[in-house]
């Protein structure tokens, strides 16, 4: 496309931040028109066409579109000489404000060069290592010199209502290199948007009936990641490179349903429990397909400490999964879940809700209360708020007298941090006469009401043939 040579490091025509700021120091960044596309690099924030909208988008990778191959991973590659404007690019992106699943390859077309482009400046290396000294320094004289508040805050709802960080994940430095090596070894990494797997490894995935994009990256092995579809068996969850491996494999595959135990059936829907340590290769085949959707997901290899809940619906065919849920076998914070999903293919159908209401089914069976494992995913968090707030409701609004938080607890099985969490969310909590009030206003009775007329996917708690299990120390002793 553009001709010219595409430099590592644009130079600077517009210097971004001011002299004399007091705030914090903006980062460095030069802001200026390209004539072609030649000019992008990576790292830069360019403008791009994307559903009849132009939309910003940093640069993650650049790839000959001919031959697929990358051209450049990092700005300080050496630049490609384009002079006759035979290279066509693609671009791999991720929309500024928007979510990582929507990240993906466009073709040098959709590059709207009439706006501007903000490329990184390059850091002077004695720059980086004095500032890196300099936060050392304020470490060491906080940890001898500063005064620093010990002792755990108490739980008032205010404190509940303002702790966000309680659902949501919190921010770590690590480095990427020892990171990308813990997720190849040991099948484990901290997941973070900023350095680790910002590109998505696989294009499509068929499984079934069903050709589904993924959203994140999974850590499938190099010679099935790069594949133009990869095929997945819905039964075994085994995985192959072209159609011809996976059709070889339907014809000798027997399978029918997980390899577990069905512990619930109504209707065509079944849940199937299975032990982590029993069946090691399809558990880690639910987990590298979860990881697809999932971007918190950070581990699938040790599987020996969980037990896997999969739903399926039934068919001629066999027991297809819808999701499942994993959890641990013994969980010293009493969680009832460690990882929910959903498969894209099924979402926006209620099977979300029945995972999450058979969760609270099996902590009901054992007598105890639960709570899903933090952080929770976006999507995980407001299926949770929603489940929770409708439970909540539910059991108000056919509710005559008075009801205390550890009462609600007892009859959902919900924590008290968590009613409290929903309680405020519903804005419900009120202070009267020198006490708190639950108040249900007119705006959520009317959700309420509306949400009764519809019809929802329930679980029946009759149709359960389940039992705590009760695990040894030697079965509770991963190697």
């Amino acid at each position: 496309m553009g001709g010219g040579s595409r430099p590592g490091t644009p130079s600077s025509n517009i210097s971004g931040g001011g002299s004399g700021s007091t705030g914090p120091k903006p980062e460095a960044v030069s802001i200026e028109i390209v004539s072609g596309t030649a000019m992008l690099s990576i790292g830069c924030k360019a403008f791009f066409e994307k559903d009849g909208e132009i939309r910003q988008a940093e640069i993650l990778s650049i790839r000959d579109k001919a031959k697929r191959q990358n051209i450049q991973r990092t700005a300080d590659d050496a630049p490609i000489d384009n002079s006759d404007g035979t290279v066509e690019y693609e671009f791999y992106v991720h929309y500024v404000e928007f979510n990582k699943r929507l990240d993906e390859w466009v073709v040098d077309t959709r590059a709207r060069l009439d706006k501007p482009v903000t490329f990184p400046k390059k850091k002077n290396k004695a720059t980086i290592t004095g500032s890196q000294q300099s936060v050392r320094d304020k470490r060491r004289k906080t940890n001898i010199g500063g005064s620093v508040a010990t002792g755990s805050i108490p739980q008032t709802p205010e404190a509940i209502r303002h702790d966000d960080s309680v659902y949501t994940a919190p921010v770590e430095t690590f480095s990427k290199e020892k990171e990308i090596e813990k997720l190849r070894t040991q099948g484990s990494m901290t997941q973070s948007t900023s350095e680790v797997a910002r590109m998505k490894n696989l294009n499509v995935i068929e499984m079934g009936q069903y050709q589904v994009e993924p959203w994140y990256f999974s850590p499938y092995p190099l010679e099935y990641a790069y594949t133009p579809t990869l095929y997945i068996c819905e039964f075994c969850l085994c995985f192959y490179a072209n159609r011809t491996q996976y059709s070889r494999h339907r014809t000798k595959c027997t399978l029918q349903h997980p390899p577990g135990n069905e512990i619930y059936r109504k209707d065509d829907i079944s849940f199937f429990e299975i032990d982590g340590r029993r069946q090691k290769t399809y558990c880690r085949n639910l987990c590298l397909l979860s990881k697809c959707f999932l971007d918190h997901k950070t581990l699938y290899y040790d599987v020996d400490p969980f037990l896997f809940y999969i739903l399926t619906k039934r068919d001629e065919r066999g027991c297809h999964i819808i999701g499942y849920f994993s959890k641990e076998k013994e969980s010293a914070d009493n969680y009832n879940l460690a990882c929910i999903l959903t498969l894209p293919q099924y979402q926006r159908m209620g099977f979300g809700r029945v995972l999450i209401q058979f969760s609270y089914e099996l902590s009901k069976a054992e007598g105890k209360v639960g709570s899903p494992e933090k952080p929770l995913s976006d999507l995980g968090l407001l299926s949770y708020r929603t489940y929770w707030s409708e439970i909540l409701v539910d059991v108000l609004v056919g509710y005559d007298g008075e009801i205390s938080i550890d009462e609600l607890s007892h009859i959902t099985s919900f924590t008290t941090q968590d009613i409290m969490h929903a309680l405020f969310n519903l804005d419900a909590l009120r202070y009267y006469h020198g006490q708190h009030c639950i108040v249900l206003s007119e705006r959520v009775v009317e959700s309420y009401e509306r949400f009764q007329k519809k019809k929802h996917r329930k679980i029946d708690s009759g149709c359960l043939k389940w039992s705590p299990k009760v695990f040894s120390q030697a079965e509770l002793r991963y190697l």
